[in-house]
């Protein structure tokens, strides 16, 4: 038995293939782009479940900022990369903060725990919660 198509995976399933499209991209070609093989990337323009690991490929390869596959699942819409005038090969992409917010929040997290040493839960929390605060009143957030 196989599982139902959830509608977020069909909207995804639509605007991946909708870009590809625009960029006059093959399956095969994006795919090799994103780093994923071909039935992967099938598989999402198919609106089946791939892992959420893939989807960072499939952004690079579309030319979307990081979290894009995440938010179109979530209802949104991708966040375009843009390229930076006065940096030649550098991407700017335009993050909302509460997004920025959670992204960071959780970089903070897997480096915190990866590094952890001593710390316990509640300090990698408290460590957290203590980066975010200091990117809000920076205005980075």
């Amino acid at each position: 038995m196989t599982s139902p198509v959830s509608p977020g995976r069909e909207r995804l399933a639509a605007l991946v293939q909708e870009r590809r499209m625009e960029l006059g991209l093959g399956i095969e070609p994006a795919a090799k782009l994103a780093g994923i093989s071909k039935d992967t990337w099938k598989r999402v323009e198919a609106a089946l479940k791939v892992w959420d690991s893939k989807y960072a490929g499939v952004e690079a390869a579309l030319q979307w900022a990081s979290g894009s596959c995440m938010r179109i699942l979530d209802g949104h819409d991708p966040i375009p990369n843009e390229a930076a005038e006065a940096a030649p090969g550098v991407k700017i992409a335009q993050i909302p903060k509460p997004d920025l917010e959670r992204l960071v929040g959780d970089a903070v997290k897997v480096a915190a725990i990866a590094t952890k040493g001593s710390m316990t839960g509640d300090e990698i929390l408290a460590l957290n919660e203590r980066v975010l605060q200091e990117l809000r009143e920076r205005g980075v957030i």
